[in-house]
Parts: structure tokens; sequence; C-alpha cells
């Protein structure tokens, strides 16, 4: 099992585009291939050193393995929110990580 973890930050000019990116993300969860699928912002947790609250939205997405974690990478509709949402993002973060 794989889970694929990614963090997206919204350029200063995109943050009215916060909606458009939200129900590209939903549509995005909808591949065949995920298995469980997380659409967040930050918790309103408290500051620490080890907390990061700047992202504006993140994904958690697990797979039942590698292979489907490679389909849904070469999936039409990832591409298609990628190519709608790349002008919106300043930063993007993957964490990808093998469940043992």
């Amino acid at each position: 099992m794989m889970i694929h973890n990614v963090y997206f930050w919204l350029k200063e000019d995109a943050q009215d585009k916060q909606a458009e990116m939200e129900a590209a993300l939903r549509e995005l969860v909808k591949i065949s291939e995920i298995q469980e699928a997380r659409i967040g912002t930050p918790a309103p947790t408290d500051e620490r050193p080890v907390t990061d609250h700047s992202f504006d939205f993140s994904i958690y997405l697990t797979f039942a393995s590698r292979a489907d974690h490679d389909v849904y990478q070469d999936h039409t509709d990832h591409h298609v929110f990628v190519n709608q949402c790349k002008d919106y993002w300043e930063k993007v973060i993957v964490y990808d990580s093998d469940v043992v």
C-alpha cells in the first residue's frame, strides 16, 4: 500500500481561486485507482516548531499498490487537474510513503 500526500500553496494573486481549486480536487479524487481520499486545509492547531500551517490545501490519497499510483499519475483526469490548476500554485510538495 502507498500513501500519497500533496501540499499546495496558492500564489498571492490566486487566493480568489480557492473555490475552483477545491472543486478541481473533488473531481481529481474520483479516479478509480484511489482507495481512499481526503482533501484538507490547515487545521487550527496550536503553533509549534514542528507545525506548518502555511499551505492552502492538501490531499491524502491511498493506493493498493505502486502500480495503481502510477496509473493515477498518468490518468487523463490527473493531467486535466494539473493543467487546470498549475497557474494557481506557488509551491507543491509531495510526500509518498510505502506503508509497512
